[in-house]
């Protein structure tokens, strides 16, 4: 059963949220609607150090919480359909993430669409990647983490890598992702009335602005097309109460039958993106549960000062 603090959050969403995008779906008047939001979200904890770099081309930022492990760095990408989203948005629970992984965060800014359409979000995070490895920073102590379209993203990167023959990262963290941007999966009506933040309309406006004439299963935009087999470790975390919850669970199936370590990890009750709200135990749980895998699964020093 969901916390009080998670239907009171759910039922203020149903309140002041017009999921179906408003009168007219607009990238402008969306990412504006948002932009009022995120003052909310932008805070972070007195002892984690926000700094502006450029990863290669990419403009993203370093979110270093006290005592990270310099070695450890989590590639984080936000959600929003690939049309929102912004470092304002996640900034407060990346820093979240960061101290639980004890992991610096290379927080990316990657370009939106529709003035960027497919692959140039897939090209920014493959370019910061790369960017990482020029560093010096091994693979193994890299994982990539992403919410909604930020977790297929993660996914869509890494799956280039693999078919690049490319390093690839320690670990892949995908909160609600969004894997089918057909949008084929059952509770993405069935579960219409529960969720308070997506809609069917939303999700078709964000695929069409982002794809603009790219096939919806090309396996670099929906992950759920792909061929799994080779990918790094995956955790997958969802809500019960929303539209992508097929995208999670059927995304983790696949990857299952292709032999890749994966643990799935469906909250009941919770509505899209429920980490965002730091107030939720079932939020806090779900990212001490994050920080432990990253912890478990990648390097805190390089292989070679390892084996010395």
């Amino acid at each position: 059963m969901a916390s009080w603090q998670s239907r009171f959050i759910q039922r203020l969403i149903r309140m002041t949220w017009d999921k179906s995008g408003g009168p007219s779906l607009e990238a402008s008047r969306l990412r504006n609607r948002e932009a009022k939001l995120a003052a909310r979200f932008a805070k972070v904890p007195r002892d984690v150090q926000v700094t502006r770099v450029m990863a290669g081309p990419v403009r993203a930022e370093w979110i270093e919480p006290a005592g990270a492990q310099f070695h450890r760095v989590i590639i984080y990408l936000h959600g929003g359909g690939y049309v929102m989203g912004s470092l304002d948005t996640h900034r407060n629970l990346v820093a979240r993430i960061a101290a639980a992984a004890s992991a610096r965060v290379l927080f990316l800014n990657y370009r939106l669409a529709p003035e960027h359409p497919f692959p140039a979000a897939l090209e920014d995070t493959l370019a910061a990647y790369r960017w990482l490895l020029m560093e010096g920073l091994d693979p193994a102590g890299i994982a990539f983490a992403g919410d909604q379209a930020g977790g297929g993203l993660a996914l869509a990167a890494a799956i280039a890598l693999r078919d690049n023959r490319a390093p690839l990262p320690g670990v892949l963290v995908a909160l609600s992702p969004w894997t089918d941007l057909a949008l084929s999966g059952r509770t993405i009506l069935r579960n219409s009335a529960t969720d308070h933040t997506l809609s069917i309309e939303l999700m078709a406006y964000f695929a069409q602005s982002y794809l603009q004439g790219a096939v919806p299963t090309n396996p670099l935009a929906s992950p759920l097309y792909a061929r799994l087999k080779g990918l790094p470790s995956l955790l997958i975390h969802a809500g019960a109460n929303e539209i992508l919850r097929d995208d999670a669970t059927r995304l983790a199936e696949r990857a299952l039958q292709a032999g890749v370590d994966v643990s799935v990890e469906i909250y009941a009750g919770q509505p899209h993106a429920f980490q965002l709200f730091d107030m939720l135990p079932e939020a806090e749980a779900s990212v001490a549960r994050i920080g432990a895998y990253i912890k478990s699964r990648t390097v805190s020093v390089p292989l070679r000062m390892a084996a010395e």
